[in-house]
């Protein structure tokens, strides 16, 4: 089975069904597992990715309200040299990945008919159901059955302890998957800050992802504010953080005055919805609670506190 991925999370469920192989293309931001970068690349974006943040945001904004192209590029002529009998698309977000009407309409004019699997999760159970289905479609039902197990087991486990955490002990976190401007997590990340022992002063369960103002922020009144900016890992993270750190309405923020700032790998473990969300779920929890969750496996990288927020 030859196998094409369009978005890092549809590349890390791949390999996690142990079918690392079997990809023959990925997009141009999958990069987890690291050897898929010696994979053909089908896409690339019109986004100007290493400009500052701010820019990035008029750029889409302006990109897709004036109705213009599309910001990523499928490839028909790499895909069709590819051969793949599967793609995995998204549905979820033209912001994030190719869109499904332009995989669609790409696919028609392939030489032979692959099967499109398009991921559109708005839940962690949306996500493991994706895991499923895709599992199913490339022949790896068991495999994904016993991975979602896995992953539900160790949700399981972080939600056991956080039962134990008094409720006036539970922080008001503001968790924020973009800075300029600010935009509150949606989807699954406020279920995800339920079971980390969090309660969640911005996003709700299933909703999307939203910009808010700075105000708005303040408003919440978080005791942590937690900054994982959708795509970036911490380092990429850290330079939105100092271009905030002289704004008023940031210096005023409770968790600024308090130093519980916290920054982590969004890309890897928060903005994708793949497996590696409980990765996130558990470094989380322990950023949130370390005398009740212990400290992630060694492989997955813990948030950091931002020791310059004040």
């Amino acid at each position: 089975m030859r196998i094409v991925t369009l978005l890092p999370s549809a590349t890390e469920i791949v390999c996690a069904l142990g079918l690392r192989e079997q990809l023959v293309g990925v997009s141009h931001s999958c990069d987890f597992p690291a050897d898929v970068a010696e994979l053909a690349v089908m896409t690339s974006t019109r986004v100007p990715v290493q400009r500052p943040s701010d820019e990035i945001d008029s750029f889409v904004r302006d990109h897709l309200g004036e109705g213009n192209d599309a910001l990523y590029d499928l490839h028909a002529d790499r895909l069709a040299a590819a051969a793949p009998d599967v793609i995995v698309s998204q549905a979820l977000c033209d912001v994030c990945a190719v869109s499904t009407g332009d995989v669609a309409s790409t696919i028609a004019a392939l030489p032979t008919s692959p099967v499109l699997i398009d991921l559109n999760p708005q839940t962690l159970d949306d996500v493991f159901a994706d895991i499923e289905r895709v599992g199913q479609s490339v022949g790896r039902a068991a495999q994904a059955a016993e991975l979602v197990s896995s992953l539900r087991s160790r949700k399981e486990a972080v939600v056991r302890r956080t039962k134990g955490i008094p409720e006036v002990e539970r922080p008001r976190v503001a968790f924020l998957e973009w800075l300029l401007p600010p935009f509150s997590a949606g989807h699954w990340m406020p279920e995800l800050l339920r079971a980390a022992g969090a309660v969640d002063v911005l996003g709700r369960v299933g909703e999307p992802s939203a910009t808010v103002t700075w105000e708005a922020v303040a408003g919440a009144e978080a005791d942590v504010l937690f900054v994982a900016c959708c795509g970036f890992d911490i380092e990429r993270t850290r330079e939105d953080v100092d271009r905030v750190r002289d704004l008023s309405a940031w210096r005023g923020l409770p968790a600024v005055e308090q130093g519980r700032v916290y920054l982590a790998d969004g890309g890897a473990y928060f903005s994708s919805p793949g497996p590696r969300l409980i990765d996130g779920l558990e470094l989380l929890a322990h950023a949130l609670h370390p005398r009740v969750h212990p400290q992630p496996n060694a492989g997955i990288r813990p948030a950091v506190v931002d020791g310059l927020s004040a």
